[in-house]
């Protein structure tokens, strides 16, 4: 081949990947978290605002400890009212399957709805003791099939579809909730894993990269509830129950809902 000819075809296949690299495809992510509610920073949050770290994680865990708390027994009247559903008043929405439910069909029956404890009482040895076992922000109404199929497990994706579960998708050792509320599911134990840290008489509460975590006191798995709580972000109804909780029962916050984005400043 003629020199002329080579250096033409060098120039012509330089300039080809030079239009290849231009077209790669970017890579699909969430957008990353941020605030929702900063009307708080100046005064509820004003020792957490500027902090990442174990120092942001301290602060909030101060702040939020300071609350006031209710029986098992009043939860069952208190969900009522976080969880009501804003198009019927008579109903509750049901963590995981998103059914709307009347409030009246509450108790153990095949039908009802009862008080699912997103961080599984097992995994720290709670129960149903006043603080952790009674704990608003992390206490939903559930549908009792449903919620007996969640049972202790971990959260991670994956699995076969859970029957009249919203979407929610089970396996042996983990359960996936629904789509529209996996952000919730995070930022729910995210809290608790704030709030109870080793005092009060309580286990220190934190997430890990396991599954099948037994009664320890840890769930997993903390890189999908990151991902989650990036998917998934805070919405209208998650909003109002955080105000609720706030005003009316418990007068402490769930951080991650105002600022979604202290869950990467921590973790």
């Amino acid at each position: 081949m003629p020199a002329t000819h080579i250096r033409r075809w060098k120039t012509l296949a330089l300039t080809t990947s030079a239009v290849l690299v231009g077209l790669t495809l970017p890579t699909v992510t969430a957008s990353p978290a941020s605030a929702t509610n900063t009307s708080y920073d100046s005064t509820y949050y004003k020792n957490a605002v500027g902090k990442t770290g174990t120092s942001l994680k301290s602060s909030l865990h101060t702040i939020i400890s300071s609350q006031s708390k209710i029986s098992y027994s009043a939860v069952w009247n208190a969900l009522k009212v976080t969880d009501q559903d804003p198009n019927n008043s008579s109903n509750v929405i049901l963590l995981y399957s998103g059914v709307s439910r009347s409030k009246t069909l509450n108790g153990g029956d095949v039908g009802d709805w009862n008080r699912e404890h997103t961080w599984a009482k097992s995994h720290g040895d709670f129960g149903e003791v006043t603080g952790p076992g009674t704990d608003l922000h992390h206490l939903r109404p559930a549908d009792v099939q449903v919620n007996g199929i969640r049972g202790n497990l971990d959260f991670d994706n994956g699995g076969s579809t859970v029957t009249n579960g919203g979407g929610s998708r089970v396996d042996s050792d983990s359960f996936e909730p629904r789509a529209a509320d996996k952000g919730d599911v995070a930022r729910m134990i995210l809290y608790m894993a704030v709030r109870y840290d080793g005092g009060d008489g309580f286990a220190d509460l934190e997430p890990d990269e396991k599954v099948n975590n037994g009664s320890a006191p840890y769930i997993g798995k903390l890189s999908v509830l990151k991902q989650w709580n990036e998917q998934d972000p805070p919405s209208a109804f998650e909003e109002k129950r955080n105000q609720v909780i706030y005003d009316t029962y418990q007068h402490n916050r769930n951080p991650f809902i105002d600022h979604p984005e202290w869950v990467e400043a921590i973790w």
